[in-house]
C-alpha cells in the first residue's frame, strides 16, 4: 500500500501542477501515471481486464479505423483533420499527440483507445455528436458511487454521467456514438435513435428516467453484480459492478494487446457476444407458412426490434451488414432460398430479387454507391427501428414483414436465420485495392447468427394464429412481442 500511495503522490502533484493551454491540449511534462490504464489495474484488476477486453481499448488499434483513416486523410487532403480520431484517441487528441491520427505508432499505447482517464473526468457534455465531451483536468476519478470510500490512490467523486440509472450517462455515451459528417449527414445515430424511441422517456414524477426505459450502460455494461470495486484497505463488498466489456457487435480483428493474451480476450468477447443478453435478445423471427388465394404457398416471415434501445443494427449501419437467410423445401426438393451465399462472399451484388437487407445503402453527389463516410451525401435506412411509444402502436411499428412466394408448390419445410457481419466485405475490399488494408484482415472479420430469429418451422411444430395462419416464432423466453402485434404483409 505505501508503494502505491507514493506512485499517486507524485502522479497527483503532477497533474495539480498541469493545466491545458490555450488550445487545450496538456502541457508537456506532465508525469501521465494516471493517465495508464495499467495504473488503474492495480486497484481494479477486474475493471481493466474487462476494459482491455474491448472496442474501447482497441479503438485506435484496429486495422480499419487505420485503414479508412489513412485513406481519408489522402483523398480530402488532409481535411478530415481529427474527425476519426478524435473519438478512437480521444487522450492522444486532447494531448496534442496527434492531429489526424496518422502518426499513432508514435503515441504511447496507453494514451490510444478510449482510456479510463478519459471516460472517467468527463466534466460536461457540450453537444450531441462528434465528442463534445469537456474533461475536468484533474486528479478526481468521477463514477457511479456517490459515497465513495476516500483512498491514497486519487479523489473520487460522484458524477450522473457515470451513472447508468440517469439520462445523463446516455448524454455521455451518445455524444460519442452519433456522427455527423462535415457535409452534414447524419452517419451514425444511435443516440438520436434512442432519443426517438421510448426507452428515454422520462418519468414525469422524479424527472429521472421511466421504470421501463433503459439507458446505455443498461444493456452494454450489464447485468449488474454486488460486490468490491476496488482492491484496496477500507473499500466496501456492497457496491454495484458494471461490466467494463462493453459488447456491441464490432470485435477485435488482431491479437490485441499481444499475442499471447489476444486470442483469449477475442475469445471472451466473443462468447459475449453470442451468449450475453445483448444480443439474444436483440432480433425476434416469425414465420407464417399459408396456401396462397391462386395456387402455390405464402411464406411471411416477419421481425422485430425487440430489445435494443435504438435502431438494428445500429452504429455505423453503412458498414455493417445484416441480412435475412431464408430456406423453403416441398418434400426433399429446396424450391426458394434467398440470402444463402459462401460466407467468404459479399453480400453486396448478390443476383437475389428477394434479399432481405437491415442497412443504411448510402450513395455520393452522384447516386453511386459510396463506401467511403466522407463521400455520403444521400442515406437510405433499412433498419429494424425502435419502438418510438410504449404501447400496442409502438410496438406495430417495429415489426417488419415479408412475403415470399413459392408457386406450384406446397410447403413443408420452412428455415430462416439472421446474419450479420460487422464490417461488409466489400467495404473491407474497397480498402485492400486501394491498399490501405491488409488482405488478411478480411479473413477475421466473422460472420454470426442472431439466435432468436434461428428457426425452422414444419406442419407439426406450428401453431395457428388467427390473421396470420400457421407459424412458428421465438420462444417467448427470448421475446415478448407476438406476431399478433404486426401488419400482414398484402
Amino acid at each position: 500500500m505505501r508503494a502505491r500511495a507514493t506512485v499517486a503522490a507524485v502522479v497527483l502533484a503532477a497533474l495539480a501542477a498541469c493545466q491545458p493551454d490555450d488550445d487545450g491540449n496538456m502541457i508537456a511534462g506532465v508525469d501521465d501515471r494516471l493517465l495508464d490504464p495499467k495504473t488503474c489495474e492495480t486497484c481494479h484488476p477486474r475493471h481493466y481486464r474487462e476494459w482491455l477486453g474491448s472496442m474501447h481499448a482497441y479503438a485506435a488499434e484496429d486495422p480499419v479505423f487505420r485503414a479508412m483513416n489513412a485513406r481519408g486523410q489522402r483523398e480530402t487532403n488532409g481535411a478530415l483533420g481529427d474527425f476519426c480520431v478524435k473519438c478512437h484517441a480521444p487522450m492522444a487528441v486532447e494531448l496534442g499527440l496527434t492531429r489526424d491520427g496518422l502518426n499513432l505508432d508514435e503515441v504511447p499505447q496507453h494514451l490510444q483507445g478510449v482510456t479510463c482517464y478519459f471516460c472517467h473526468t468527463v466534466a460536461a457534455v457540450e453537444g450531441t455528436h462528434n465528442n463534445p465531451l469537456r474533461l475536468a483536468y484533474n486528479d478526481v476519478m468521477l463514477g457511479a458511487i456517490r459515497d465513495p470510500v476516500p483512498t491514497d490512490a486519487h479523489r473520487s467523486a460522484y458524477s450522473p454521467h457515470l451513472d447508468e440509472s440517469t439520462m445523463e450517462s446516455a448524454d455521455m455515451c451518445g455524444a460519442c456514438h452519433d456522427i455527423v459528417t462535415d457535409a452534414g449527414v447524419h452517419l451514425e445515430r444511435t443516440y438520436l435513435e434512442w432519443l426517438d424511441s421510448f426507452m428515454s422517456d422520462v418519468d414525469p414524477l422524479s424527472g429521472g428516467p421511466a421504470p421501463y426505459g433503459q439507458r446505455c450502460g443498461s444493456c452494454h455494461m450489464g447485468p449488474f453484480e454486488r460486490g468490491p470495486i476496488a482492491d484496496a484497505p477500507g473499500v466496501r463488498a456492497d457496491r454495484r459492478h458494471s461490466s467494463h466489456m462493453m459488447v456491441g457487435v464490432d470485435v477485435a480483428l488482431t491479437d490485441f494487446p499481444d499475442a499471447e493474451l489476444g486470442p483469449q480476450l477475442r475469445a471472451e468477447q466473443l462468447h459475449e457476444m453470442e451468449n450475453g443478453l445483448l444480443r439474444r435478445n436483440a432480433v425476434c423471427a416469425t414465420i407464417c407458412v399459408n396456401p396462397a388465394d391462386h395456387g402455390g404457398t405464402d411464406v411471411d416471415v416477419y421481425l422485430h426490434n425487440e430489445h435494443s434501445a435504438h435502431a438494428w443494427p445500429s452504429g455505423a449501419a453503412q458498414d455493417r451488414r445484416a441480412w435475412l437467410e431464408l430456406r423453403v423445401w416441398s418434400g426433399e426438393v429446396e424450391v426458394l432460398q434467398s440470402g444463402v451465399l459462401p460466407e467468404t462472399t459479399p453480400i453486396d451484388g448478390l443476383d437475389d430479387p428477394n434479399l432481405w437487407e437491415m442497412r443504411d445503402f448510402v450513395y455520393d453527389d452522384a447516386g453511386n454507391v459510396a463506401h467511403m463516410f466522407w463521400d455520403v451525401r444521400q442515406v437510405d435506412s433499412r433498419l429494424l427501428p425502435a419502438a418510438p411509444v410504449l404501447s400496442p402502436e409502438g410496438d406495430r411499428e417495429t415489426w417488419r414483414a415479408r412475403r415470399f412466394s413459392v408457386p406450384e408448390a406446397a410447403v413443408d419445410r420452412v428455415t430462416t436465420r439472421v446474419r450479420l457481419r460487422p464490417m461488409g466485405l466489400a467495404v473491407l475490399d474497397d480498402l485492400i485495392e486501394s491498399g490501405d488494408l491488409d488482405a488478411a484482415i478480411r479473413d477475421a472479420m466473422p460472420i454470426f447468427d442472431v439466435r432468436p430469429t434461428v428457426l425452422e418451422w414444419t406442419p407439426q411444430n406450428a401453431i395457428d394464429h388467427p390473421g396470420y395462419g400457421s407459424c412458428v416464432e421465438t420462444l417467448p423466453d427470448n421475446c415478448g412481442a407476438i406476431v399478433s402485434g404486426a401488419e400482414p404483409p398484402g
